[in-house]
């Protein structure tokens, strides 16, 4: 992307700022540890360029944390400070984004990025920032439309061209195009090898369509995201998703400790890498000790913050994990008293309070409370934010508690699962098996009840 030339006679300054821009753009998209840095010297090397403190707010607010929103606004306003010197459209909605989203309103935000997109098809940074907030919001359709309108710019040799079409194809994913979505990002890691989103993408057409050893060979080569930050984590937890598939709960739990949870970091992804694992492998019935306690730790620190409700819940089963009941209750309340307005306010009063209870219902033993807290909400997760594969544990919980209950539905509800998962899946199998021996246990004791009158007529 070429910027508007806001100092003709300097042209050497312009070029290496251009330079620079690049650089960090390309390092946002590999989700590089490099990334900050780079950042941090587009502010400073350049400060009449307002795009620095402007992307750095937003990605202060991908962060979803409530201390780090006051930083955010300081970028803003150092943004508009640079604005009110050296004045672009571009940059000015850049601005008008970010203000929007501090406001509480990240569908503005998201419109801003479009509108940028709109006469600039080619500032990539833009089209990522727009993806990112979508995914938060769980906007997979917004997701796809957005990059839909400018994949077909991003031919081979043009910059940025694999990490788009990794964009891409996530969101064909999210969308159900399985397909076009393997066949999108192969092509986009084939372009770019270090286009650790578009590999990942093609991981989540391996998890939703049942292929866990394909999926274990497409991730056997770590090397190919080392330059990624924490999204490394991420990577490690679709290995341990593919392992879980094929029953190796244990390899699971070993590969918990060696990469996903090697580093004690308090970002909200890592913790819902952790704590979404550890329950997967909990339903698989095995113990995970005291593995709980560090993620409760910081689960407990995040209540009252309620930035993200994607967060919030994954804060929730980590204290549910530990069983500290009067934590969960008092993040209950947090979400309850979320103050009204603004898109994480209506997301956590319609879809994370419930849903918190019904999570709260399961792990006291209230199995038939959490299906009713849990069931209507099932065709409303999106609105949550993240993909299919992160809120699968919220339906992993629902479904357990779903058989624990005895419900009638649960039989066909397993079996629907199963076919959407290619007749695949180790979650339903398991206890489609519960389910059939209890059945015949059942049928056994009630022989044994009838057969008792006949030998005492004898």
């Amino acid at each position: 992307m070429q910027f508007e030339a806001q100092e003709p006679s300097l042209e050497d300054t312009v070029s290496e700022r251009d330079t620079a821009w690049a650089a960090l753009v390309t390092a946002f998209l590999r989700h590089s540890q490099e990334t900050p840095a780079l950042l941090a010297t587009m502010i400073d090397l350049y400060p009449h360029e307002p795009l620095g403190p402007l992307v750095k707010g937003y990605m202060l607010l991908m962060l979803a944390k409530g201390e780090l929103r006051a930083a955010a606004q300081d970028s803003l306003k150092e943004g508009q400070r640079r604005l009110a010197v050296h004045n672009s459209v571009q940059a000015t909605l850049y601005a008008q984004g970010l203000q929007s989203w501090l406001n509480g309103d990240p569908l503005s935000a998201i419109r801003a990025m479009e509108r940028v997109i709109d006469d600039h098809p080619q500032d990539a940074m833009a089209i990522k920032i727009s993806h990112a907030i979508r995914f938060m919001l769980g906007d997979a359709d917004g997701m796809r439309r957005s990059l839909a309108r400018v994949v077909s710019i991003y031919t081979d040799h043009v910059q940025h061209a694999g990490f788009i079409r990794g964009c891409y194809a996530f969101a064909l994913e999210e969308t159900g195009d399985y397909a076009q979505a393997e066949s999108v990002g192969r092509k986009a890691v084939q372009l770019e090898p270090t286009d650790a989103w578009g590999r990942h993408a093609v991981a989540h057409v391996f998890e939703m369509t049942g292929r866990a050893n394909e999926g274990l060979t497409w991730l056997s080569d770590s090397s190919q995201w080392s330059h990624c930050n924490n999204f490394s984590y991420h990577m490690a937890w679709h290995i341990a998703l593919f392992q879980l598939e094929l029953g190796r709960v244990h390899e699971t739990l070993a590969l918990y400790d060696t990469a996903i949870r090697a580093e004690k970091t308090d970002d909200f992804r890592d913790i819902a890498n952790a704590s979404s694992i550890l329950q997967r492998i909990e339903l698989a019935g095995v113990s995970v000790g005291n593995r709980w306690e560090e993620l409760a730790d910081i689960a407990e620190k995040r209540i009252g913050d309620c930035q993200l409700a994607f967060a919030d819940l994954h804060y929730m089963i980590a204290l549910l994990g530990a069983g500290r009941f009067s934590s969960a209750e008092a993040l209950l309340g947090s979400l309850l008293a979320v103050p009204t307005g603004g898109h994480n306010a209506r997301i956590a009063v319609d879809i994370a309070t419930p849903v918190a209870a019904g999570l709260v219902a399961f792990a006291a033993g209230r199995m038939k409370e959490a299906v009713e807290l849990l069931e209507p909400m099932q065709a409303r997760m999106q609105l949550m934010g993240g993909s299919h594969a992160q809120r699968d544990v919220f339906a992993q919980i629902y479904l357990e508690a779903l058989v624990r209950s005895g419900a009638s539905h649960a039989t066909s509800t397993l079996k629907r699962r199963q076919l959407d998962r290619a007749g695949t899946n180790f979650f339903a199998s398991n206890r489609l098996t519960r389910i059939l021996e209890a059945s015949e246990q059942g049928r056994l004791a009630q022989d044994a009840l009838a057969f008792v009158p006949a030998l005492q007529a004898h």
